[in-house]
């Protein structure tokens, strides 16, 4: 089955012809398709033109959030309230182009567990859309590693088991390439479509590179640093008690080779900041450690993911199961 997941704000005037070209693509396929429209808070009437949509084509689903969540919250929704065993997930500004589904359902086929798209041609302005686009998929290739080209493109088709593992809550539906990788998914992305927006305006600016620089910080924990803490709290705290020890002993110099007060020399200050941070960050990552305990342990989290098992019967994978929930990859 194919569930077709599209967040919406704000685009009444686009649905009807977002419809029309999703059925005729889907139409084309073959298998159980349901189409999945996301109201993430819309108050120019979109969700009555939803409901009309929806007694006539008995594939459209429709959920209506109470009020303005975010994109990530509506796609999280979608994935929860979906059956499909791929999802599709794109805008509903008529930029994407539904003609590009089945090209990625054939890569899709290939052996990925997501496949994404890269807008060619964007019909986005320079200044406000392409160029802050631009410099925050480098930064963002550079600091995560992840070799891909669009960040911002929603359009793309993934598999149910990869979809339902992706931690997607705040604003993290701008980093799923590399929260796919950090589950190891197998990644494929190929050109897709781009066409201007006909009606509406758009809903981001550059107000939010910030978000995005924060949220970055954010994957980079989770990727670098989520089953050990330590490593990273504790690496600086070393770092500054390092520091303030060189300061000391600049201070002890100071004393005896130039005969200047200890009391009076402000490296004496900057020693008892440096190996108070130093203490501090050391003790933030001994309660980071004892946090990431509890999240793996109560909740039944293995360190890791697995992408298939063979040979086992069912009473081994059970056993198994239950093992992993306490073991960690070194």
């Amino acid at each position: 089955m194919l569930s077709v997941i599209v967040p919406i704000k704000d685009e009444k005037t686009n649905l009807p012809a977002l419809h029309r070209q999703l059925c005729e693509v889907l139409d084309a396929l073959d298998g159980d398709k349901e189409i999945i429209f996301v109201d993430d808070g819309s108050v120019d009437g979109s969700f009555l033109a939803l409901k009309e949509i929806a007694a006539n084509d008995p594939q459209v689903k429709w959920i209506r959030f109470r009020r303005n969540f975010g994109q990530t919250a509506a796609l999280h929704a979608g994935i929860d309230h979906s059956r499909g065993d791929y999802l599709v997930t794109l805008d509903g500004d008529l930029q994407n182009d539904p003609r590009d589904i089945p090209a990625l359902l054939d890569k899709l086929a290939e052996g990925y567990d997501i496949v994404l798209g890269v807008r060619q041609k964007r019909q986005d302005n320079w200044l406000l859309r392409r160029v802050p686009s631009w410099l925050g998929n480098q930064v963002i290739r550079r600091l995560t590693g992840v070799q891909f080209l669009d960040f911002g493109c929603t359009l793309r088709v993934m598999r149910r088991d990869l979809a339902e593992s992706l931690p997607l809550y705040g604003e993290m539906h701008r980093f799923i390439p590399a929260l796919a990788q950090q589950q190891g998914a197998k990644i494929a992305q190929i050109p897709v479509r781009h066409h201007p927006r006909r009606s509406g305006r758009s809903k981001y600016g550059l107000s939010r590179a910030l978000r995005v620089g924060l949220d970055l910080l954010t994957v980079l924990f989770l990727d670098r640093f989520l089953s050990r803490p330590m490593h990273l709290f504790g690496g600086i705290g070393l770092a500054l008690m390092l520091l303030g020890l060189g300061s000391l002993v600049g201070t002890v110099y100071m004393r005896f080779a130039e005969g200047l007060h200890m009391t009076r020399n402000p490296l004496l200050l900057l020693t008892v900041m440096l190996e108070l941070c130093g203490v501090q960050f050391v003790t933030t990552g001994l309660l980071g450690e004892l946090l990431a305990r509890t999240y793996f342990e109560s909740q039944g989290k293995p360190p890791y993911r697995i992408r298939e098992t063979g040979n086992f019967r069912s009473e081994e994978s059970s056993h198994y199961s239950a093992l992993e929930t306490n073991r960690e990859l070194v």
